[in-house]
């Protein structure tokens, strides 16, 4: 088929063919591929404690990422002056880990086991959750990958040890984190408002080597301030809860809180990190698309991810 334009080939619309994130190609054999970005799918919900949800917020990012699907030679910026996403990053889809309703352990482990996949491809794992607990099979994975340091977007510390014998759930992840030997720190930025942490767990994190920042005290020092607070040349893991956003412009989600960042807070300091630092994964997580009958939640998740890729491998050029 030809398209009588400046282009040849399909024109291949956001509305038209299967929704991959960003209309990428989709990897159905995880043990024969190579990739720049590999993007994972964890529709794993039931560690929430609230509103549950979360287990379509793949489905959803994937199908709002086809929005910035257009075109085949990357994105240009005017502001940055640069083009972003060319065809020189190649990134796949490798579809959703396969989740078992009610058993977190082996949900976990198959998580585990696509981000091992990703890695072993040579690739950036981006695992689009889901709750917070996908987090722990993500970090966990990252075993063999020397030391890392944990970059948290988050409106809640998600630090508890345990509570009434969970220690999976998405209350748990930042101290699942912590535990690790090769997790040599954590910043926590946007922790705000009352929260499912109590205070012991505040100090705890402290004493194991937590920066918590909120909201509020990110924007009195200045976003390339936050930044700078990032210890120099460690590799960074980035885990962005769609919360830490204002529910004004992200209301799908299980646990929203008020006086969240706004879009372009969150895009500057990933910008900054990307400028400053090795990403080796990322996760974006709580997206639970039904929350918000607009969209826009699965939007604002889909846009920061494609920017945020765009400013990483823009940085290694």
């Amino acid at each position: 088929m030809t398209n009588h334009g400046y282009e040849s080939g399909r024109l291949n619309l956001p509305f038209v063919g299967i929704a991959t994130f960003a209309k990428k190609p989709y990897v159905e054999n995880w043990d024969d591929f190579s990739a720049d970005v590999a993007i994972l799918g964890a529709p794993f919900d039931a560690g929430t404690q609230f509103r549950s949800g979360a287990r379509f917020g793949p489905r959803g990012v994937r199908e709002a990422s086809t929005l910035f699907a257009f075109g085949h030679a990357g994105a240009y910026d005017h502001e940055d002056d640069a083009t972003y996403l060319g065809e020189e990053v190649t990134i796949v889809d490798m579809g959703d880990a396969d989740i078992i309703h009610t058993d977190t352990i082996n949900s976990h482990a198959n998580i585990e086991f696509g981000v091992r996949k990703a890695l072993a491809a040579g690739a950036i794992p981006v695992t689009i959750g889901g709750d917070h607990s996908v987090n722990i099979p993500c970090i966990n994975a990252f075993d063999d990958q020397g030391d890392i340091h944990v970059l948290q977007i988050d409106a809640h510390l998600d630090f508890v040890d345990e509570r009434h014998g969970v220690r999976y759930g998405h209350g748990n992840p930042m101290r699942r984190a912590a535990d690790k030997d090769y997790v040599t720190g954590l910043s926590q930025y946007g922790i705000r408002n009352v929260s499912s942490t109590a205070k012991v767990g505040y100090e705890d994190a402290r004493g194991m080597g937590s920066d918590i920042q909120s909201v509020r005290q990110i924007r009195a020092m200045g976003i390339e301030a936050a930044a700078a607070r990032i210890p120099k040349g460690a590799k960074i893991y980035v885990t962005l809860d769609i919360d830490a956003f204002c529910p004004s412009i992200a209301p799908g989600t299980g646990t929203p809180s008020h006086g969240g960042f706004l879009y372009y807070e969150v895009l500057e300091l990933l910008q900054h990190v990307a400028q400053n630092h090795e990403v080796v994964g990322i996760d974006l997580v709580e997206v639970a698309p039904d929350y918000d009958q607009t969209g826009s939640t699965s939007i604002l998740a889909a846009q920061i991810l494609l920017n945020f890729l765009g400013f990483i491998f823009h940085a290694k050029n």
